[in-house]
């Protein structure tokens, strides 16, 4: 059996083709969290140091945790025996501060508790990961506003419940889809990935046993978040999670938004649709059987990674429910959780990107899968122009004849169809959008 890359690593990507480029794993995989963990140890160190509650030394000793080198392997041990992995890290972390200076290591985790470090470090891995998302959702969104442009005029077969129903063009269609990446972009522009401190019941006594003073834990707080980078929410959310269900949903709805361009990518690459088409390069899409095959591999996998997200979602607000102070398994189950949401938000949102730069429009394919059914699928504006003239029953009565009867349907009604109105209507879609996605950038260049 071929050795796993890494450091006795088992889950390297094998059933997780999307992984493979997208950084996922260098931004929420376990040396992810490690390295958050420790740099948020650090920065707790450097909080004491910061509110002069602590000696001038240790500004140092927090400095240095960044070059501490931790035994993955008794982590885990720890971890099992402890339930959390924080309560073996803080004792390698104090012997390796010991190490470099004797009493030091009563200055890593003061006043904190395993949940502290925990929750602040997944919201640091959180606040990483929207970084890539957020710069990948713009590029694709760049991308989807040329389409849209692009093809304003390209008609094509509206389709409901998986039937012809009324035309639109290609160009409303990717309108459509821009407006759930601009949705996502302004969702993930709302979340707030803030830090936790408040001892061990969430009150902050521990602080102000340790200092004597009631004004230190909101002092200590402040000061951890400056350092890490991340918002001071002003109170404790140890056992009220609305921090951590806000960024779930907010995961969800980028992944969902990236599920959904590539569900109407997978229906118009169908063969016998052949409207759009991935781009084939170095073998992608093949098969293993069948060598005609053109495969949208990636669109699957992003529609694979909508699928997941909704079981992550009820996982974390499922998690709401706790008794207590600090939930017994409730808590626990977040973490994967809340992990697994970010990394298929940084894996979807580098796929989607690349799917839309690569994507392949037919628009005389489009033009003619409108023209398969004789002029039905005009039958609604037909319906609508004659009941405007001549009243609905009448209306009625003259389409059900023209599609029941032998003549094409564009033969039989008494008036001419016409594309204007849709080519009108489909362009206020996409001139909306393109003013959506506008505006949102004007904003961004001018913060």
């Amino acid at each position: 059996m071929p050795d796993a890359p890494g450091d006795g690593a088992s889950d390297w990507g094998l059933l997780e083709p999307l992984a493979f480029g997208s950084g996922s794993s260098a931004l929420t995989g376990d040396d992810a969290v490690l390295a958050a963990l420790i740099d948020v140890e650090a920065a707790l160190a450097g909080a004491w140091a910061d509110a002069g509650l602590a000696p001038a030394w240790l500004e140092e000793i927090a400095s240095s945790l960044a070059g501490a080198r931790v035994d993955r392997d008794a982590l885990r041990r720890g971890a099992r025996a402890g339930g959390n992995p924080v309560i073996p890290l803080v004792a390698a972390l104090r012997d390796y501060t010991d190490r470099r200076r004797p009493g030091a290591g009563d200055w890593i985790h003061r006043g904190a508790t395993s949940q502290d470090i925990l929750d602040s470090a997944l919201m640091l891995v959180a606040s990483r990961a929207i970084v890539a998302v957020a710069d990948r959702l713009d590029s694709l969104g760049a991308r989807l506003a040329g389409l849209a442009e692009e093809h304003r005029e390209s008609l094509m077969p509206g389709r409901t419940l998986t039937q012809h129903a009324a035309p639109i063009t290609f160009g409303a269609k990717v309108a459509g889809w821009l407006d759930g990446v601009e949705s996502a972009i302004a969702a993930l522009g709302r979340i707030e990935t803030p830090v936790q401190l408040a001892g061990s019941v969430g009150i902050g006594s521990s602080f102000v046993d340790l200092t004597g003073s009631p004004d230190a834990p909101a002092a200590l707080r402040a000061g951890f978040a400056a350092r890490l980078g991340l918002a001071d929410p002003g109170r404790s959310w140890q056992a009220e999670r609305s921090p951590v269900t806000g960024l779930a949903a907010a995961l969800a709805i980028t992944v969902g938004a990236l599920g959904r361009i590539a569900a109407d990518v997978l229906v118009l690459a169908r063969t016998e649709v052949a409207e759009v088409a991935e781009v084939a390069e170095g073998g992608a899409g093949s098969s293993s059987a069948m060598p005609q095959k053109r495969n949208p591999a990636t669109a699957v996998l992003i529609v694979a990674a909508a699928g997941r997200s909704p079981g992550l979602l009820s996982t974390l607000f499922s998690a709401m429910a706790s008794a207590d102070e600090r939930a017994a398994g409730q808590w626990h189950s977040e973490w994967q959780a809340i992990r697994q949401l970010l990394a298929l938000a940084v894996e979807a949102s580098e796929a989607s990107a690349a799917l839309a730069d690569g994507l392949v429009v037919d628009a005389d394919r489009m033009r003619a899968n409108l023209d398969l059914t004789a002029g039905l699928i005009y039958s609604e504006e037909v319906l609508s122009r004659l009941t405007r003239d001549r009243g609905r029953a009448e209306a009625t009565a003259i389409v059900a004849s023209a599609i029941d009867g032998q003549t094409p349907f564009a033969e039989a009604v008494p008036i001419e169809l016409s594309t204007a109105t849709t080519l009108a209507a489909s362009a206020t879609v996409v001139d909306a959008a393109l003013a959506r996605h506008a505006d949102r950038l004007r904003k961004r260049d001018d913060s």
